[in-house]
């Protein structure tokens, strides 16, 4: 079935008040895009800190209607529903249904990570290099997920994990995925050796991703969630936290406190230039922290002192 697509731009500070309008109005999705996004510069939002909802300066918001409604009384509902907002810019047109979440995972390939780590889609055939005797499997339906493994703040994560695996330091060890969304990182840890994970996130439905994703890779039993605020405050021999570099930056002692003595952490979520002052931020509590980069973003790592 067709839709009856509206974008209109707004600024950041608007984007609440636009977006209450077209859900009153009954819009039956609306999503956010960068305004000033182009092929070779788009800022990137990951997992937001606590409390926060970081977005573009300048946005575009899409709402989808159903493919009778009218533009023109829309339009007039829209306007009188709030007479400060500009729809001047708004544009209309003509979309047709798909299952945009069968599209996304019908591009999603499987990807290799480190020595033994393979992402792998559940529609997706074993590849032959993923068929080795350890090999650390994570099935995965991105569509239905929060993170993929396909952005370079991932893929820093998923490394240093194969890494510590090779040495043997996840072997029996508890990992805490801290900003866990889709599970990734906790589920490549137990898949790696880990006996088990703890997954901590701002958002219940990221939970919810984690605990099924858990569930169809079988170590269920091995993964527990919490949100945020209810996390039991204990140590763990590996912590990953990757977020943004801001919330690094507030979390730092949290973090810091949730790695035993002689642990180890990474933090991803970096863009390239903000790796300096997070170093020095957590060179109060870790020692041997270098920093490594993929594309434009950065992962730090090091050792509890």
């Amino acid at each position: 079935m067709p839709y009856l697509e509206l974008s209109v731009r707004c600024r950041e500070t608007e984007q609440p008040r636009y977006e209450n309008a077209l859900e009153d109005v009954g819009a039956l999705s609306v999503t956010l895009l960068d305004a000033d996004a182009d092929s070779s510069n788009e800022k990137a939002i990951l997992e937001p800190g606590v409390g926060e909802t970081p977005l573009w300066g300048q946005i575009v918001l899409t709402a989808l209607f159903p493919h009778d409604a009218n533009a023109l009384l829309l339009l007039a509902a829209l306007e009188s529903f709030d007479g400060q907002l500009d729809w001047s810019s708004a544009g209309f047109r003509a979309v047709e249904d798909q299952d945009w979440e069968r599209a996304w995972l019908d591009q999603f390939k499987p990807m290799r990570f480190g020595a033994r780590t393979f992402i792998v889609p559940w529609n997706h055939a074993l590849p032959d290099e993923a068929k080795i005797a350890d090999a650390a499997i994570v099935r995965l339906d991105p569509g239905l997920a929060f993170g993929s493994g396909t952005h370079p703040t991932t893929a820093l994560c998923l490394r240093w994990l194969d890494e510590l695996a090779q040495r043997g330091e996840l072997q029996g060890n508890t990992v805490l995925d801290f900003g866990c969304g889709s599970g990734i990182l906790a589920l490549a840890a137990l898949k790696l050796g880990a006996a088990q994970a703890v997954g901590v996130d701002n958002d219940p439905q990221a939970l919810i991703a984690t605990h099924d994703n858990a569930q169809r890779n079988d170590v269920g039993e091995k993964l527990a969630v919490f949100l945020a605020q209810d996390e039991p405050a204990q140590t763990y021999p590996v912590v990953v936290a990757n977020i943004l570099a801001s919330a690094l930056d507030a979390l730092a002692e949290t973090l810091a406190a949730r790695v035993a003595p002689g642990g180890r952490i990474a933090l991803s979520g970096i863009l390239k230039g903000q790796e300096d002052e997070l170093l020095q931020r957590y060179s109060t509590w870790f020692r041997d922290l270098r920093a490594t980069q993929d594309d434009d973003w950065m992962r730090i790592d090091g050792v509890r002192a």
